[in-house]
């Protein structure tokens, strides 16, 4: 039986899809890439809040970490509702209503005078605004606009919160070094409310929206909005849950967030002026991680595209989990050599899992994979918050962060092994 070879709308109601010599996908991928470096202020700040808070307001660092562990876990527990809302409303209504949210969560903590609203303003809100513009964001943007290279385009929007961090966090620390600690709370709500005039103007939901196909692929209209966005953010991941890989990727990830946003980010700044670092000196060192972060997130999104992501993640974990046990031996009161090896290593597999952990999401749940990844990054920030709090908890009971630092580095090799349990899909 012959197949017919009409592949794309002809009526007259319906746009004929255009083939560019320079494709807007790549306009809606740097619009997305400036979006998401203008909101990475806020991920830049907790870390150098932590002494700013304790000096000022006597909070314990056990208290500060867990209005850190509500901002991070909120973070990863509204991702998936977000890409739903993606699909109901557009993405340019989300992240713009996203930003706004974190400008209001962080300009109210200038004003603040007791711990809860800590956890009310930088908790709360901007854990919620944060979390609609999470690496769902960038999920979301990747399977609309592109076919092809979607690895490659994956690393870059993840490395963008990288090149957020290494912008603003020698600016921040300056700050709040020489200017206290309020200065740098507007200069983050001000950095998201500059990004939102270019998501509403430059960002489109859909490729349809403007007569094109996705880059790589054939044209397709654009679906309707999808209704009941909670519902089925819950259906899909009580689908999903039905699954082992599900469970091995949401492992995997919560030992991601653990070991990075929950460890280094908020702690590495404390944990380097307790032994006599300058505090603009170890945020500098975290801004390099961002450095290498750019470089090694576009480089694991280029290696997706070729390898198998499984194995990459085994490797990235195993690596990862070396360094952290290294790192007590490094820490100094000036920068040496051994530490700037570690800074490099480490942050070149900063968030390199992202790039192969969104490929496998794709590869097992197809349509669904945006949501599904939504709960496997909310798994990731779970992990991320218990280790928050857990830090600042064992640097006021133990007087050190070491236990952490060797708990994380067996942590990443128990993820290593979860990685290769992961089977590939039978096509």
């Amino acid at each position: 039986m012959a197949q017919t070879t009409e592949l794309r709308p002809s009526a007259p109601d319906r746009p004929t899809a255009r083939t560019p010599r320079f494709h807007r996908a790549w306009s809606v991928a740097a619009v997305t890439f400036v979006t998401i470096i203008g909101a990475a202020a806020f991920a830049s700040l907790p870390g150098l809040l932590i002494e700013p808070l304790h000096e000022e307001f006597d909070w314990s660092r056990g208290t500060i970490g867990f209005a850190v562990s509500v901002n991070l876990a909120l973070y990863g527990l509204t991702a998936p509702f977000a890409a739903a809302l993606m699909d109901r409303f557009g993405i340019r209504r989300v992240v713009a209503a996203a930003l706004s949210v974190i400008a209001l969560g962080s300009l109210l903590t200038v004003w603040m005078t007791a711990a809860w609203q800590l956890v009310l303003f930088w908790g709360v809100l901007v854990g919620l605004g944060s979390g609609s513009m999470a690496l769902a964001f960038a999920a979301t943007v990747t399977n609309r606009w592109f076919t092809a290279r979607r690895g490659l385009v994956t690393g870059i929007l993840t490395a963008a919160g990288a090149s957020g961090q290494l912008v603003f966090l020698p600016l921040l620390s300056w700050l709040v070094e020489h200017h206290g600690w309020r200065p740098a709370a507007v200069t983050v709500a001000l950095s998201a409310l500059a990004v939102v005039p270019f998501v509403w103007l430059l960002l489109r939901d859909h490729p349809a929206d403007v007569g094109l196909a996705p880059y790589g692929g054939e044209y397709a209209e654009k679906p309707a909005p999808v209704t009941g966005a909670a519902r089925r953010a819950v259906t899909v991941l009580l689908k999903a849950a039905r699954t082992g890989p599900f469970w091995l990727l949401a492992g995997t990830f919560a030992i991601c967030g653990a070991s990075t946003n929950g460890l280094v980010k908020t702690h590495f700044v404390p944990a380097a002026h307790d032994h006599g670092m300058p505090v603009t000196a170890a945020a500098g060192l975290l801004a390099v991680i961002g450095v290498f972060d750019v470089v090694g997130t576009i480089a694991s999104g280029w290696f997706t595209d070729r390898f198998e992501a499984r194995r990459l993640l085994a490797v990235y974990y195993a690596l990862r989990g070396v360094s952290l046990l290294f790192l007590p031996m490094l820490l100094a009161p000036s920068v040496h050599p051994p530490m700037i090896f570690f800074i490099v290593f480490y942050g070149l597999d900063w968030v390199a899992t992202v790039p192969p952990t969104i490929a496998l999401c794709r590869e097992h749940y197809g349509e669904d994979s945006a949501i599904v990844f939504g709960w496997v990054l909310a798994s990731h920030q779970v992990g991320a918050a218990a280790v928050a709090f857990a830090g600042g908890l064992a640097r006021d009971v133990f007087g050190s962060y070491d236990p952490v630092w060797y708990a994380s580095g067996a942590l990443c090799a128990a993820a290593a092994l979860m990685a290769l349990v992961i089977r590939r899909r039978r096509a």
